[in-house]
C-alpha cells in the first residue's frame, strides 16, 4: 500500500469513527497516531513525537490568544448586552414589517464583535429575541430561521476564534484575517435583512410591525450600546489602528493577544458595572473558559497528530501536483472544496473543519494561480472558507444553529427551522458568490491599512 492510499484510508477511518458518535478530537488523534505508527513502524518514535509536539503547541505564544477572546466571549454573554443590543436594534427597526427580525440580525451582527462564537450569539440572542418575536405575531419559521443565521455572524464578525486558528495554521497576519473579514461580515447581516424584507413580502402574515418610536427615544437607546462600541473600537483599534501615521505601515497600540486581554477586562468591568456579573458568575465564566480552551486545544493536538500523518504519507504536496497537472482550472477547484466544507458541515463543527482540511487544502491553493500574491490568496480562501463553514452550520438537516434554537422552543417542529433558514442560506450563496467574483472586497479593508 502507498502512503498516498494509507492516507486516503485514515482519512476515511477518521470519518467514520466520527459517523459513530467518538469525539472528533479522539477520532484524528487516533488515526494520527496508528498511521503514523505503521509508516514508521516504531510506537516510541511516534509517542516521542507526540510528546515534543503537545509542548511545542501548548506553550505557544500564539495560542494564548484563544482563551482570552473566549473569556471575553463569556462575559459578554453574561453581561447583559444581548438585551441591549436588541433594544436599541428593536427601536430603530421594529416599526417595519419584520423589523423585529433585522433587528435580531443587527443585534447578532453587534454581539457577535465581542463574542466571537456562533453557537453562543446563537443560543444568548435565541433567548432574548425568539420570545419577544414569538409575543409579536411572527411565524415559527421565521423566527427561528432567523436567529440561527444571524448566529453565524459570531464567527465572521471580528474578533473570531476561527480566524485566529486559520491565521497560525498557514502563518498569516492575525489583523489582516480580521480586517478581511469585516466588510464581508457587513454585508452578511445587510444581505439576512434583505432576506427578511422579501420573505415577509412573499409569506405577509409572518411577520408584523410595531409602533414607530420617536426619534428621541431612538437617540436615546444609542447610550445603550456604547461599550459595545468602546470595546470593539478597543480591540480592534488597539491591533490594527495606525496611531503613529508612519511609512512604514500599521503601528498598534498592542499585539493581537494584548488585544483580546485589554477585550476580556474591559467586557468583564462593563458585566460588574451593568451587576450582570458577579463574583458567582465569574467563576462559572472563568471555568467555562477553561473548558473550552481544554476541549479547542484537545482537538488541536488531534489534528496536528493527524496532519502529521498526512504529511508523512506526503498526500496534501500529492495532491497539489495532481491537480496542477490535471488541467482544472483554479475556480473548480475552488468550488470543489467549498463543496466540501458544506458536507464536511453535516458531522464536524467548525473549529474541526477549518484543523481537518486546511492543511489539506492550503497546498492545493497555493499552488493554483488565482491572479493575487500568496498572501492575498491565503487571506481570500480563509475569509470564503469560513463562510462556507459558517452555512454548514444552518444547512438542514444537520446544521449545528438549528437545533440549539429549535431547543428554545420545543413546540415548533423542526421542519419549520428548516423552511424558516432557506432564504438566509440563498442569501449566503449569493455572498460567496461575490466574493468569488470580487475578491477584491476582502482584500481592499487590508491594502487600506497596510
Amino acid at each position: 500500500m502507498t502512503g498516498f492510499e494509507l492516507a486516503l484510508l485514515g482519512f476515511f477511518v477518521m470519518l467514520g469513527a466520527i459517523f459513530l458518535r467518538m469525539p472528533i478530537a479522539i477520532a484524528m488523534a487516533v488515526t494520527g497516531f496508528v498511521g503514523s505508527w505503521i509508516i514508521r513502524g516504531n510506537p516510541t518514535a511516534v509517542l516521542s513525537q507526540m510528546k515534543s509536539m503537545s509542548y511545542d503547541m501548548f506553550s505557544s505564544y500564539s495560542l494564548s490568544i484563544v482563551p482570552l477572546f473566549l473569556l471575553m466571549g463569556q462575559f459578554a454573554t453574561k453581561s447583559g448586552m444581548s438585551n441591549a443590543l436588541f433594544d436599541t436594534a428593536s427601536d430603530w427597526l421594529g416599526h417595519r414589517k419584520g423589523g423585529v427580525a433585522m433587528a435580531a440580525v443587527g443585534a447578532c451582527a453587534g454581539f457577535g464583535a465581542v463574542c466571537g462564537s456562533s453557537l453562543a450569539t446563537a443560543s444568548t440572542m435565541g433567548q432574548v429575541a425568539l420570545p419577544e418575536m414569538r409575543k409579536r405575531g411572527y411565524s415559527d419559521a421565521l423566527s427561528t430561521g432567523v436567529l440561527a443565521a444571524g448566529g453565524t455572524l459570531g464567527i465572521l464578525i471580528p474578533p473570531s476564534v476561527i480566524l485566529v486558528i486559520y491565521a497560525i495554521m498557514t502563518e498569516q497576519n492575525i489583523v489582516k484575517m480580521f480586517l478581511a473579514a469585516f466588510i464581508p461580515g457587513i454585508l452578511a447581516a445587510l444581505g439576512y435583512m434583505l432576506a427578511v424584507a422579501v420573505y415577509v413580502r412573499i409569506y405577509p402574515n409572518s411577520a408584523t410591525a410595531a409602533d414607530r418610536v420617536p426619534y428621541g427615544q431612538r437617540f436615546r437607546s444609542l447610550w445603550k450600546v456604547w461599550p459595545v462600541v468602546l470595546i470593539f473600537g478597543l480591540v480592534m483599534g488597539g491591533i490594527a489602528g495606525d496611531w503613529n501615521w508612519s511609512k512604514d505601515g500599521v503601528q498598534a497600540l498592542f499585539t493581537p493577544t494584548e488585544g483580546a486581554a485589554w477585550g476580556a477586562i474591559a467586557t468583564g468591568l462593563y458585566g460588574l458595572w451593568t451587576g450582570g456579573l458577579n463574583w458567582q458568575t465569574v467563576k462559572e465564566c472563568i471555568l467555562s473558559t477553561a473548558s473550552a480552551t481544554g476541549m479547542i486545544f484537545l482537538i488541536i493536538l488531534g489534528a496536528q497528530l493527524f496532519n502529521s500523518f498526512l504529511a508523512i504519507t506526503q498526500m496534501p504536496q500529492a495532491l497539489a501536483d495532481w491537480i496542477s497537472m490535471s488541467g482544472y482550472t483554479p475556480l473548480m477547484v475552488l468550488l470543489v472544496m467549498l463543496a466540501a466544507y458544506l458536507v464536511f458541515g453535516c458531522v464536524m463543527d467548525s473549529l474541526s473543519m477549518i484543523l481537518l482540511t486546511i492543511p489539506i487544502f492550503f497546498p492545493i491553493i497555493e499552488s493554483l494561480d488565482f491572479g493575487m500574491s500568496p498572501e492575498e490568496t491565503a487571506i481570500w480562501f480563509g475569509i470564503l472558507a469560513l463562510i462556507v463553514v459558517e452555512v454548514g452550520l444552518i444547512t438542514p438537516p444537520v446544521g449545528m444553529n438549528l437545533f440549539i434554537i429549535n431547543s428554545m422552543a420545543k413546540d415548533i417542529p423542526i421542519q419549520r427551522t428548516y423552511h424558516g433558514v432557506l432564504p438566509f442560506l440563498i442569501s449566503d450563496m449569493i455572498r460567496v458568490a461575490i466574493l468569488i467574483a470580487f475578491p477584491a472586497i476582502s482584500l481592499w479593508l487590508v491594502a487600506v491599512m497596510f
